[in-house]
């Protein structure tokens, strides 16, 4: 069985735990008070800074896929199967990019500055309620997305992993003992 390169494995688990938190995170500070201001903003501030982590992590991700390129899944795999998969895993890198961006974006067109881990970055534009909403509702979409892919993408892990019993999860599942990767 051909396994991914540990650095991939070792990144895609860090990444799929940070996103899971940052989900998280994103859905619970909707029902934080603006008032008072300083505790929303703290906790706005370290969703984006954990999101512009994550874009990131997945820059690295993807230089990590051109110079050590995914396994072949396996021949016996059924054609569609394989289609959604490529298509899955695309759409996953595509949100898990533009929610980052989207969110920095609507960000730097608002009044209140973008912090990450307590250090302020630049401000892209001023302070535009239009632009601030459309970039908003491109994040909003792209949640709803990210949602829908990684749906699909842990069903068909269910599936390969209980349902199949195949090779395709242990190829990006850590090494256990006496097993080469």
């Amino acid at each position: 069985m051909q396994r991914y390169h540990p650095a991939r494995i070792a990144l895609h688990w860090m990444v799929a735990a940070a996103v899971l938190g940052q989900l998280a995170l994103g859905w619970w500070m909707l029902d934080i008070p603006k008032t008072p201001p300083g505790q929303r903003a703290g906790w706005f501030n370290l969703h984006k800074s954990i999101g512009l982590t994550i874009a990131a992590a997945m820059m690295l991700r993807a230089w990590l896929w051109w110079r050590f390129p995914s396994p072949p899944l396996p021949a016996s795999l059924p054609r569609w199967q394989a289609v959604v998969a490529r298509s899955t895993h695309v759409l996953l890198y595509v949100c898990l990019l533009v929610l980052p961006i989207s969110g920095y974006l609507g960000s730097s067109f608002s009044k209140y500055p973008v912090k990450y881990f307590g250090f302020t970055l630049p401000q892209w534009g001023r302070d535009a309620p239009l632009l601030k909403e459309f970039f908003s509702a491109v994040h909003y979409l792209a949640v709803w997305t990210l949602l829908v892919a990684l749906a699909l993408h842990v069903a068909a892990a269910l599936k390969h992993a209980f349902v199949d019993r195949d090779d395709i999860v242990r190829r990006i599942w850590f090494s256990t003992r006496g097993e080469r990767s």
